[in-house]
């Protein structure tokens, strides 16, 4: 497949050797950016209105929606693991998610996030392998993976 002059290809560390089905697309059309712009889905399930960190009234930020993100798909990954280990991952498992915008030098962003994670009533040696273990299943992590500081908390 030939390249179009307008076209950016980046292959990911996570995707540069292998070739699979792509079991999903999202596709959401945004205008405006992270100050009063919004984003909608093509299928009308997402609608949302973007807003500063902080900022009252209206709307969300990126930060927040990666992290509802990630945080829905550790725990699926981590339900993965526990299923393969045989474990019932209890129905009031929990992640909550903290991701920081960072900036340093004035105008150099990053982010750095914490999980902390409620697997109640799983032995605490178990539970720390189980979120191990999902740290290397969870697409997000493994997106972020050497690119953002994450701290895992078993709480």
């Amino acid at each position: 497949m030939e390249q179009s002059q307008s076209e950016v290809v980046h292959k990911g560390k996570f995707n540069a050797d292998k070739t699979g089905k792509v079991f999903y697309t999202a596709k959401t059309h945004t205008i405006g950016g992270r100050v009063g712009g919004s984003a909608k889905s093509d299928d009308g399930q997402l609608d949302v209105m973007f807003a500063s960190p902080g900022a009252k009234g209206r709307g969300t930020n990126p930060e927040q929606m990666f992290a509802a993100g990630w945080s829905a798909c550790f725990i699926g990954a981590m339900g993965g693991v526990a299923q393969k280990e045989k474990i019932p991952l209890p129905k009031d498992t929990a992640v909550d998610a903290e991701v920081d915008l960072v900036v340093s030098g004035g105008q150099d962003y990053s982010l750095q996030a914490r999980l902390n994670v409620t697997l109640p009533g799983i032995d605490r040696e178990k539970a720390l392998q189980i979120v191990e273990a999902a740290s290397h299943v969870c697409p997000y992590s493994k997106a972020i993976e050497g690119n953002v500081e994450v701290t895992y908390h078993l709480v």
